[in-house]
């Protein structure tokens, strides 16, 4: 049995809102197991609340596996909730992990008293994936970083990378630059 059957056949569902399944953005998704309304409070994001020391070291190890061997799946489930902490949500019934990037996302997310929530921003139709914008800046330091992680959403205004929307024209400027060297 594989591990997205054991995810799907647990006892308790996290929320009555979410499924996990394979999906064609990537891996495992979160798909809606009922119509959602806009507006609703989906799911929260739960994990253990970690120092952005902690939340670095764990970063760079997958980073580092990753590099290693680009065919596993390095993922991490990091979220940052402040300037001095992030949660870990690599814990089990933690369902939202699997929550996939998308330019045109279906959901948002909410951090009140540290505390992470999915909101959907539009209805969203039984068995649809659930997606949010996972909001990536652009490095000050190292501003092509953002290649490596590219978007696989396949949205109609997919812009290639995981970016916020706010670092979209940056990006673009960038690979202007970047393809304007090459031509030279």
């Amino acid at each position: 049995m594989n591990t997205t059957q054991i995810i799907v056949q647990k006892e308790q569902p996290y929320s009555e809102y979410l499924e996990i399944r394979n999906s064609g953005i990537h891996n495992n998704g979160v798909f809606a197991k009922k119509k959602i309304l806009k507006g609703t409070r989906v799911a929260e994001y739960t994990g253990r609340k970690i120092s952005k020391e902690e939340s670095m070291q764990i970063q760079n190890k997958m980073q580092q596996e990753y590099e290693n061997n680009p065919e596993k799946c390095a993922a991490t489930y990091i979220f940052e909730i402040d300037e001095n902490h992030d949660i870990d949500g690599n814990i089990e019934n933690n369902d939202p992990k699997y929550i996939n990037h998308s330019c045109d996302p279906n959901c948002e997310v909410d951090i009140i008293d540290g505390k992470v929530w999915i909101d959907a921003i539009k209805d969203i139709e039984k068995g649809e994936e659930i997606t949010y914008n996972y909001g990536f800046d652009i490095d000050k330091k190292n501003p092509y970083e953002f290649k490596k992680h590219p978007c696989r959403c396949g949205s109609q205004n997919c812009v290639k990378y995981i970016l916020c929307e706010d670092e979209w024209p940056k990006a673009k400027e960038l690979l202007e630059k970047e393809n304007h060297k090459v031509l030279k």
